[in-house]
């Protein structure tokens, strides 16, 4: 069995991208692109020994996403403390409701969104009383 080790999300400017995933999320960021041989920064998502998995940012290679068309790739879930006030910072960093919060009865509350670049992600946060 394999489990998931880094993510890399497709954007168009770097920079932008970097400024809604830091205000949305905290995210932190290295600059690997000397690696890479293109615009690629590292993202560290949390803290070393906590759940998840750290990724990066990378310049897109090909036409942006269309909007209304399907996913191309995997959507990335973020688990939360809070929905409100992640939503919050998400659309005050320039994010998009994609997908109204709806309950996943007995588990948790779910919505996807689209940051500054279109791509779509996810928030996700436990709550056994969601209905």
């Amino acid at each position: 069995m394999s489990r998931p080790v880094h993510f890399e999300i497709h954007v168009d400017d770097l920079e932008r991208s970097k400024e809604f995933y830091a205000a949305a999320f905290g995210w932190s960021y290295e600059d690997w692109s000397e690696f890479a041989g293109m615009p690629y920064a590292g993202v560290t998502t949390g803290e070393d020994g906590a759940p998840g998995i750290n990724g990066a940012l990378m310049q897109r290679q090909g036409p942006s996403p269309q909007a209304d068309g399907a996913v191309k790739g995997a959507v990335l879930t973020m688990g939360v403390e809070s929905y409100a006030e992640t939503e919050e910072r998400i659309l005050e960093a320039g994010g998009v409701v994609a997908v109204p919060r709806y309950a996943l009865p007995g588990m948790a509350w779910q919505g996807y969104y689209l940051d500054t670049e279109g791509n779509v992600f996810g928030i996700h946060q436990p709550d056994e009383n969601a209905r």
